[in-house]
């Protein structure tokens, strides 16, 4: 027996249309409370995947005209009698009928709690309910994708298949051990290390994109910096597609930091456009300076830009020094003038190099083909499954460490008890990502990311 729920699952703004969803046990008693169908029949007489138009009320007061879609245990979202109440997208109206559903027995949903229950009526697992999340909040088409391929069972299918060659390994193992006596053959450990392997190399595998992965999905912080009139300003409006820096002549005109979130070609950028880089006695000036450092150290990429038409300087050398070790692009920017920078100086600090004139566009795609390379984006396939979350690069990065533990025992010739207590531990991490096996406190980590009304 469940609880019935209810919230807007639409944004509280004005539009076409808004949706009320109402799940539980029940939802359409409830809904039947609030909807007078047109027809006079009432909605518990109607089958599953059947709309009904009617008209609102909260008590005796008409809110409004509307259609009701009911959907009957199991076949819905959540796994429950549901209802979706499609009014008018007033942001008074849809509250007031979201206000009449609760007047009429249900209760505020949580966030994630359709999710949540669709999760724990087994319509879908942890990582497919994590993949509803990412669709909701992709920025790009290639976040999109990713999302529709995790929704689609990807990832579930491939833990699923690592999870399968594990247990028949621990089984085996199993056996031979509790059953000396029994005609059960030798235990082939070739082909005990030829199971681990695949596994370990499937998720190695999985983890290597995960970042590249993250860019895709989540975006990545990526700070603009160089000393003061080289073109920073220009190099974000050239990005961003728009005028959203202010670009002159005159040094310093940047003293704070400017952010923007744009996509480059399938890559979100968290861009921040910060202040020139040089030794300054103006305080406001140099506040911005200390800001720009703070960027360059929280940043996944750097684009560092130069100015190729000045020779280079101390303020250039400091942001080839703070560089080092990082992600980083050169930009080497105002190629439409004559050409003084030591470019050789540049590509010997800096590995990716390429060449821009910000303020007339040019070298738009060289850089986004180049940002791609450099976060490993060019490589990834977003119709194959993919690691999206922290949780889930947590859980698979334990299984390998435990599927190595296995693999060094073997090879160290440990008893058989000790490699199964390795590869338990690693069907039990794989478990906790597919969410079979997962302790409640994983799944509250999860559905608190949720938005109300999913």
């Amino acid at each position: 027996m469940s609880d019935t729920i209810a919230a807007l699952s639409t944004p509280l703004a004005p539009g076409g249309i808004g949706v009320i969803r109402i799940s539980g046990d029940d939802a359409i008693a409830v809904a039947d409370k609030v909807i007078k169908t047109t027809s006079g029949k009432p909605l518990t007489s109607l089958k599953g995947y059947t709309a009904a138009h009617g008209k609102a009320y909260d008590g005796e007061e008409l809110l409004d005209e509307c259609v009701a879609l009911v959907f009957r245990a199991p076949k819905s979202y959540t796994g429950e009698d549901t209802v979706e109440i499609s009014c008018h997208g007033g942001v008074l109206v849809t509250s007031k009928v979201l206000r009449a559903a609760l007047n009429a027995g249900a209760r505020a949903a949580e966030g994630g709690e359709f999710t949540k229950r669709a999760f724990l009526n087994g319509k879908m697992d942890l990582s497919e309910a994590e993949a509803v999340m990412s669709l909701i909040s992709a920025k790009g088409e290639g976040g999109m994708k990713a999302a529709l391929t995790a929704l689609d069972g990807a990832l579930s299918k491939k833990i699923d298949a690592y999870c399968n060659i594990l247990i028949s390994a621990a089984a085996n193992m199993a056996a031979w051990v509790d059953y000396p006596d029994d005609e059960i053959p030798d235990l082939d450990f070739d082909v005990l290390r030829i199971s681990l392997n695949e596994v370990y190399e499937g998720l190695d595998g999985l983890l290597c994109k995960f970042d590249a992965g993250k860019a895709l999905t989540d975006g990545i912080e990526t700070a603009i910096v160089g000393k003061p009139n080289v073109g920073k300003s220009a190099l974000m409006n050239m990005l961003s597609g728009f005028r959203r820096s202010i670009v002159t002549d005159i040094a310093g005109t940047t003293r704070d930091v400017i952010e923007e979130t744009v996509r480059v070609g399938r890559v979100i950028l968290n861009l921040a456009d910060t202040a020139g880089i040089r030794e300054s006695e103006d305080a406001v000036e140099s506040i911005g300076v200390e800001l720009a450092k703070k960027k360059i150290e929280k940043a996944g990429l750097i684009l560092a830009v130069f100015d190729v038409s000045r020779g280079l300087d101390e303020s250039d050398d400091e942001i080839l020094e703070l560089c080092k070790g990082r992600e980083v692009i050169g930009v080497i920017n105002k190629t439409d003038l004559p050409r003084k920078a030591d470019i050789e100086k540049i590509k010997a600090g800096i590995k990716e190099v390429i060449f821009t004139s910000a303020l007339k566009g040019d070298g738009e795609k060289e850089l986004s083909d180049a940002i791609e390379r450099a976060l490993g984006t060019d490589k990834i396939d977003t119709s194959q499954a993919m690691l999206t979350t922290e949780r889930q690069r947590r859980s698979a990065e334990k299984a390998l460490s435990s599927i190595k533990e296995a693999i060094d025992a073997v090879d160290m010739g440990m008893t058989m008890d000790a490699v199964n207590v390795c590869i338990d531990s690693a069907i039990e991490c794989l478990l906790e990502l597919t969410g079979k096996k997962a302790r409640e406190a994983v799944v509250d980590e999860v559905f608190s990311q949720f938005c109300v009304g999913k």
